[in-house]
């Protein structure tokens, strides 16, 4: 892993209307005015600064009023279909439902892959309008087979919007659950009760839950090569209905994401490795929700490695006076440690494998991200694989040479080509290292 940080006199905050802008909030983080890349390494996951909350995150705790104040027990709605798995205490953890107060087809409001090309307000309002029901369990329990799980479970794997009705043990409260992984909801509240009315699950997860003989990874696998949606394969390996039988656990919703964005991703370049080498420079680029993106394919074998940088006003770089820049690599055998910069790394990952298989060529990938301060909360990792998909489906420019890569940075990003280049592996080494066919 690397990181940068280089001076930038820009200095610019638009948070969310209700978010707070207490900059006490920012200033009293432990060893950020000494480690400026503290906040994009940790995103709230580690919590590396020692608080027991993120300090960051807090400042937007003034979005759930936007949530109508509900002040009741008893909750009647759909569920999208959507679950979700908690980490703080594993392996003791809480697991519920995704609730919506509207009845009917709500089935955009956890389906990401349907979100791209949509304003941020419009996705964060479909995630705060959804409030989380909390039940505490250990992750061997996925095979307990108690109602309540067995409802979870089964809504999991629902093909559409489910009806449900609730009893919460208090009325929910209202608190945006933000995180670089997982998309955001608003308020949750414990479970007494919870039923739902699943009309038809989706043929192939149910084939694969009831495959007590197949390894979670071999699941996995299966489904994605059905065609299966990477969303409704997380949620289905999150709820525990994958595996041998005995090995099911429930997996936290953060963790399920990027394991099944990994495993995915490895699959498909067992394939790439062996395709053709890619001869010319593909560019692809995008402009969305804040983000540029900058995707290079170069010719030879497959390498990878995706640059993150973050703006003064983005909320991870709260210090609001440089750029904070951030990557990692892997060569052609792949990465044996994990990449420190997230999720974010392996869903690029997974989307421009899908790519290479779709050219049918095997490539160099270099994912260059800039984030503009537009961006001012974490949506998760759903905005990087999805919008790398998105850019990948334009038809890409051609380059000719590596003088024409570096003038297509320099005109495409607002930072200096030169910070770039110095912050990436592959283009340093394309540089440097001489290769055959200058001798040819």
């Amino acid at each position: 892993m690397s990181t940068d940080i280089f001076p930038e006199s820009r200095r610019v905050s638009s948070p969310l209307p209700g978010a707070s802008s207490d900059p006490s909030l920012i200033w009293t983080i432990p060893g950020l005015r000494e480690d400026p890349t503290m906040c994009l390494r940790c995103r709230s996951a580690q919590l590396l600064c020692g608080k027991p909350v993120c300090p960051l995150l807090l400042r937007y705790n003034g979005l759930g009023r936007t949530l109508p104040m509900l002040g009741q027990k008893d909750w009647e709605g759909s569920t999208p279909p959507g679950i979700f798995v908690g980490r703080i205490g594993y392996p003791h953890v809480s697991i519920g439902p995704l609730l919506s107060p509207e009845h009917g087809d709500t089935l955009l409001y956890d389906t990401p892959e349907r979100w791209v090309g949509r304003p941020l307000q419009e996705i964060v309002n479909y995630r705060t309008s959804l409030v989380r029901g909390t039940a505490p369990v250990k992750v061997t329990d996925a095979e307990s087979g108690t109602r309540l799980i067995q409802d979870v479970q089964l809504v999991a794997l629902a093909q559409d919007s489910a009806e449900t009705e609730a009893h919460f043990h208090r009325a929910p409260r209202v608190r945006l659950e933000l995180s670089d992984e997982a998309p955001p909801f608003g308020a949750s509240a414990p479970l007494d009760d919870f039923r739902s009315e699943v009309r038809k699950v989706d043929a192939r997860l149910e084939k694969a839950s009831d495959d007590l003989h197949a390894t979670a990874r071999i699941g996995v696998a299966e489904l994605y090569e059905k065609e299966v949606p990477v969303s409704r394969i997380q949620r289905a390996f999150s709820a525990g209905t994958l595996g041998r039988r005995g090995h099911r656990r429930f997996v936290p919703t953060r963790w399920s994401i990027t394991a099944v964005d990994d495993l995915l991703s490895k699959e498909n370049l067992e394939q790439v490795r062996d395709l053709p080498e890619l001869s010319e420079f593909l560019l692809y680029t995008l402009n969305a929700l804040g983000d540029r993106w900058f995707l290079l394919l170069l010719p030879g074998a497959w390498r990878y490695e995706s640059i993150e940088a973050w703006y003064p006003g983005t909320l991870w770089n709260p210090l609001g006076e440089q750029v904070v820049m951030l990557g990692d690599w892997e060569g052609n055998q792949g990465r044996t440690t994990y990449a420190g910069m997230g999720g974010c790394y392996y869903a690029a990952r997974l989307a421009t494998s899908e790519h290479l298989e779709c050219l049918q060529r095997q490539a160099g990938v270099v994912v260059l991200r800039e984030t503009h301060p537009e961006q001012v909360m974490p949506l998760g990792v759903w905005n990087v694989r999805e919008h790398v998909r998105a850019a990948l489906t334009h038809p890409p420019e051609r380059l000719a040479t590596y003088e024409d890569v570096v003038r297509r940075i320099s005109s495409f990003f607002e930072i200096p080509v030169g910070r770039w280049l110095t912050q990436s592996h592959w283009l340093k080494d394309w540089k440097h290292q001489r290769r055959l066919e200058q001798f040819a």
